[in-house]
Order: C-alpha cells, then sequence, then structure tokens
C-alpha cells in the first residue's frame, strides 16, 4: 500500500516537474552564477583546506542547490491547499507517508539531476575530483533535499499563505548558508564565528563533501556528516508524516 501510493504520487508531481522544463533549469541558474563569476575569483587564494579552489567551492554550490531548492519546496503545499487539492486528497484512502514521500523522491531527483548539471559545468571549468567522491557529493545532496523538503512541506501546511511562508524560509535559509561555510571554509572565519558555525548541521556535511572531493573517504569528518545528514534525513521525515497525518486527519 505505502510502495504503491508513494510511486503513485511521485509519479503525478513528476510529471508536472517534466511539463515544465523552466522549473528543471532555473534552480541551477544561481549557484550556475556563482560558478562563473565567483569561482575564477578563488584560484590561488589560500583557502585553508585540502584541495584546489574547485574542489572547496563545488561541494558548497551543491549543497546551497539543495539548502535552498528544497526550502522552499513548500510554496506547492501552500498552492494546493489555496486551489483545494489537499482536501480531496484528504478523502481517499492513501497512506499519510505516501502524501509526503511521493512529493519528496520527486524533489529529490530533482535536485541531483541539477546537481549532476553543476558537476558537469564545474568540470568544463577546471575541477578535478576522484568520481567516488563526486558520487558521495551527489548523496549528501539528496539527503539534504530529502530532509529540508520534509520540513518545508510540514512548515507550508502549518502556514496560510506565500506571504509568510517565504519570509520565513529566508529567515532560517540565510544564516544556514552564511554560517555552515558554504561559500568559503569557516576555517578563514574568526574564532567566535567558526565555533558559532558548529552549531549549524550544514557545516558537518559541506566539510564531508569537501573531504570526499580531495579522496578522503573516512575519518571523524566524513563519519559526522554521514550522522548529521541521515539523523536529519529521519527527523525531518517523521516530523513531516505526523504533520501530514494531524492536516488530512
Amino acid at each position: 500500500m505505502l510502495v504503491h501510493d508513494t510511486a503513485v504520487l511521485f509519479a503525478r508531481y513528476a510529471r508536472q516537474t517534466l511539463r515544465s522544463p523552466f522549473q528543471i533549469f532555473f534552480g541551477v541558474l544561481m549557484p550556475l552564477l556563482y560558478l562563473l563569476f565567483f569561482g575564477p575569483l578563488l584560484t590561488g587564494l589560500p583557502l585553508g583546506r585540502a584541495g584546489d579552489s574547485w574542489q572547496v567551492l563545488v561541494p558548497g554550490l551543491l549543497l546551497q542547490l539543495g539548502l535552498f531548492g528544497a526550502s522552499f519546496a513548500g510554496f506547492a503545499v501552500i498552492m494546493e491547499k489555496n486551489w483545494g487539492v489537499l482536501d480531496r486528497m484528504r478523502v481517499t484512502p492513501a497512506s499519510r507517508l505516501a502524501l509526503l514521500l511521493g512529493r519528496v523522491l520527486r524533489d529529490t531527483g530533482l535536485f541531483v539531476f541539477q546537481a549532476v548539471l553543476l558537476v558537469l559545468a564545474a568540470l568544463l571549468m577546471g575541477l578535478r575530483a576522484p568520481l567516488a567522491g563526486i558520487l558521495i557529493g551527489f548523496a549528501f545532496v539528496a539527503l539534504l533535499t530529502f530532509a529540508l523538503a520534509s520540513l518545508s512541506y510540514t512548515l507550508a501546511l502549518k502556514l496560510r499563505s506565500p506571504q509568510e511562508f517565504g519570509p520565513a524560509v529566508n529567515t532560517l535559509a540565510v544564516p544556514s548558508m552564511l554560517l555552515s561555510g558554504l561559500m568559503l571554509p569557516m576555517a578563514l572565519a574568526p574564532g567566535w564565528l567558526d565555533v558559532l558555525s558548529h552549531l549549524m548541521p550544514f557545516r558537518y556535511l559541506v566539510d564531508a563533501v569537501r573531504d570526499a572531493y580531495v579522496g578522503r573517504y573516512t575519518g571523524t569528518t566524513m563519519l559526522y556528516g554521514v550522522l548529521v545528514a541521515v539523523g536529519l534525513a529521519a527527523l525531518a521525515v517523521t516530523v513531516g508524516t505526523r504533520t501530514f497525518k494531524k492536516a488530512h486527519a
């Protein structure tokens, strides 16, 4: 039942996405602009980490893609609420968990595809990284998207309008990006800012991906990254499922 319902809903939302090429490619535009216009500025600069500037910047852009893209996924749920789509789903026997997973899996596939496009562009610009490291980076993007899309839908169910949702997401996403060292390693930051950044879960993810991009697949950095990513995804799905059950009760 759960697998069938999830597959049906995933197919529904995937078809919607495929009918809108603009949605598929627009999300990767901002990271591409950072890659084109910000990346060359870092070439040759000491960034406080192993690897060249591309091996530092691209992992951050990958997670930035997941952070901002998935965080705003909840806009779709607000629209569905306003259009009465959620009310119609409420009277069906579909699994409440499937109502969340169908959406989240579509988002995960979309942002991993965009991450592939971003890495291909980075390779053309000079990125050199082991294949295993690149694949690990995609896995982290998938986990981050899975978690944040779940939380985004949860927040959207609790708010009434896009005017409330947008500022709320920005208030959380922008400090998370700045304090996690997505653009530049926090090793460059003052001591107090570096300490503060350790409170941000995304820091552990980006540090792990940067290690993977220089061929370091073991060690505490990778371990912490995996634990935080898996834990965040599990927590987000648990909270999201409970919220969907209450909303569709």
